[in-house]
């Protein structure tokens, strides 16, 4: 938390002249400047109204969506996940690179612009990582994303609520029915949340299993609705 102030401090403080983090050329408050933030990936298109994955038509779910019937009940993004922002994200969670976070946070409002229509949630919560990778990182990316968008919404924040059962691993290179067995009762919440309708933060997105997962545990614990909120949607094949 303390880093975060020190970092917020030097970005508006007219003394630190910061610099984008892509070209290096421009000044950029918040990380990014204007003229990169445009470089930033989103297709155009229909795009699945369940999980936002590129689709033939945008009234009805996908393929993967009315395989899996995620838990979550509709999935909204930011951006893509390709270049650069992905690359941007890679250096930030496994260099890892904690400064990078609040360039990050400030990308995530878009995904609100994005979906300007989207039913404004009781209380916005981020995925919870594992405490033997939280201890390496030193910080949990979906924590700042959460409060980025919790400040856009003027929604509750919480970090407390969900927790992480066990570290299980990375999920790159794991096909979508390995994900969905290796995140299965990953996670746990502390108290009921009868009757609210809660928003989950991450990342990224690939074949929605994390979410889906965290989402099915909060609807055990009573939640009325769960959506999925992220920064950059990748496409992910199947196989």
């Amino acid at each position: 938390m303390l880093s975060n102030l020190i970092l917020a401090a030097i970005d508006n403080c007219p003394l630190f002249e910061q610099h984008c983090r892509l070209c290096g050329q421009r000044p950029a408050r918040h990380g990014l400047c204007s003229a990169c933030c445009c470089t930033l990936p989103w297709r155009a298109g229909h795009r699945c109204p369940r999980c936002q994955s590129p689709a033939a038509s945008a009234q009805a779910d996908c393929l993967d969506c009315r395989k899996l019937r995620p838990a979550f009940r509709q999935l909204y993004s930011a951006y893509d996940y390709d270049y650069p922002l992905d690359a941007l994200i890679t250096r930030c969670k496994y260099l890892p690179d904690a400064s990078l976070q609040g360039t990050l946070a400030a990308l995530m409002p878009q995904a609100r612009l994005r979906a300007p229509d989207a039913a404004v949630p009781d209380l916005i919560v981020p995925v919870p990582l594992a405490a033997e990778r939280l201890r390496e990182r030193g910080f949990n990316l979906p924590d700042a994303l959460a409060r980025s968008l919790a400040a856009t919404m003027r929604v509750r924040f919480d970090n407390t609520l969900c927790w992480r059962k066990r570290n299980t691993g990375r999920q790159t290179r794991r096909n979508r029915r390995e994900r969905l067995r290796n995140v299965r009762d990953a996670f746990g919440v502390k108290h009921r949340c009868d009757g609210l309708h809660i928003a989950i933060v991450d990342d990224v997105a690939s074949t929605g299993a994390t979410l889906h997962a965290l989402a099915k545990t909060l609807l055990k614990a009573g939640a009325r609705q769960v959506d999925a909120w992220v920064l950059a949607r990748a496409i992910f094949r199947r196989t």
